[in-house]
């Protein structure tokens, strides 16, 4: 499964590339032939709007502490995109829970047999570095399966022994910059049990999917043998939000509460059995398939998703023309449809059945 470098979905693809004046068309010309000397070989026009930007800061006299916010900020983002860049066809889990866990709790255990799985299964891991379930979900996956996104802190967090030293290990001053870069890089999320941390992290993640600003992919809770960490979140979340309207029964689909290792394994596994990505083009949804579906499965899926088509109807076809631009996917069979963005759990629910759907006979 080869990582989708747009984790919007199509959002960021999209855009246009034009770059945009500075205003002044000397000023526009030293900054191309600027781009040009400087080696530039690719997308040179987003690096040109980039300088553009720059420019323009420097232009409106801001305060000397948000230079340094939008610096540092770049810089951190540049660093972990650079990171990542050499693995980008491998799939990868990320890891959230306590720092706290001791090494003789029975969460600390499940981590580590969790990374350890996923690692046979071809997956890295992506945790914050630090100890607890991140030590231990780093010592399943090991070191060279590892990836740590440290954050600079007063207390508590440091990086733990698998992952201290390691090229992989990128550390952050910013929150924010490192979870971009946990949900820009992964493809599965796993919560184990851990405080306002993991809390942010697992709610920020399922906000991002319940509002289509992040592709779907499959978010697994993990709890230990016969735990009640997610059991009794899960009760709050139906008797208090569910109950109020301040959430959509359909929600529920966007996380899966395993019951133990193995079963989440395999709901990661089972998430991209044919399903591969999917890009928003405009009011339309192009879903890249491993392999094509049977026609008589495709009328299946209109008669069942109905109620998620906002016009027209789930069709097989070709590569829509403005994925030109994404030509090492343009093999790829897809399915072209026209949803509503009103209820992402459904479009869960689609991809679930798409992967439990018979194969065309052709393939």
């Amino acid at each position: 499964m080869a990582a989708t470098a747009d984790f919007t979905g199509g959002g960021i693809t999209g855009l246009p590339a034009k770059p945009r004046s500075f205003g002044n068309v000397e000023i526009d010309e030293m900054i191309r032939n600027l781009v040009k000397a400087s080696g530039c070989n690719a997308s040179c026009d987003l690096i040109q709007e980039l300088m553009v930007t720059a420019l323009k800061i420097g232009q409106d006299r801001l305060s000397t502490a948000d230079l340094k916010l939008f610096n540092r900020s770049l810089k951190e983002m540049h660093t972990a995109a650079k990171v990542f860049s050499h693995y980008i066809d491998r799939p990868k889990v990320a890891v959230f829970g306590s720092a706290r866990t001791a090494m003789d709790n029975p969460d600390y255990r499940t981590a580590q047999a969790f990374a350890s799985r996923m690692r046979e299964k071809g997956y890295m891991t992506i945790t914050g570095g630090g100890d607890g379930i991140m030590g231990a979900a780093q010592e399943g996956a090991g070191r060279a399966d590892s990836f740590g996104l440290n954050i600079v802190l007063p207390f508590e967090q440091q990086a733990n022994e698998t992952i201290l030293g390691d090229e992989k290990l990128i550390t952050f001053n910013y929150f924010f910059t490192r979870k971009l870069s946990f949900v820009k890089e992964t493809q599965a999320v796993a919560l184990l049990p851990g405080g306002f941390g993991t809390m942010d992290e697992g709610f920020e993640v399922i906000t991002l999917l319940q509002t289509g600003k992040a592709r779907l992919i499959p978010i697994v809770l993990l709890d230990q043998p016969g735990g009640s960490y997610w059991n009794t979140l899960i009760l709050f979340l139906r008797e208090q939000l569910l109950a109020r309207g301040l959430i959509s029964p359909g929600d529920f689909r966007l996380f899966y509460n395993a019951v133990d290792v193995d079963d989440a394994v395999r709901h990661i596994v089972r998430f991209y059995r044919n399903f591969v990505s999917y890009r928003w083009v405009r009011k339309r949804l192009s879903i890249r398939l491993r392999h094509a579906l049977d026609p008589q499965a495709i009328r299946e899926l209109n008669h069942d998703f109905a109620d998620l088509l906002a016009e027209g109807q789930i069709i097989a076809r070709k590569p829509l023309a403005e994925e030109a631009n994404e030509p090492e996917l343009a093999h790829l069979p897809r399915l072209v449809l026209s949803p509503r963005r009103s209820n992402f759990g459904r479009l869960r629910a689609l991809i679930d059945a798409i992967n439990d759907a018979p194969l065309s006979r052709n393939c």
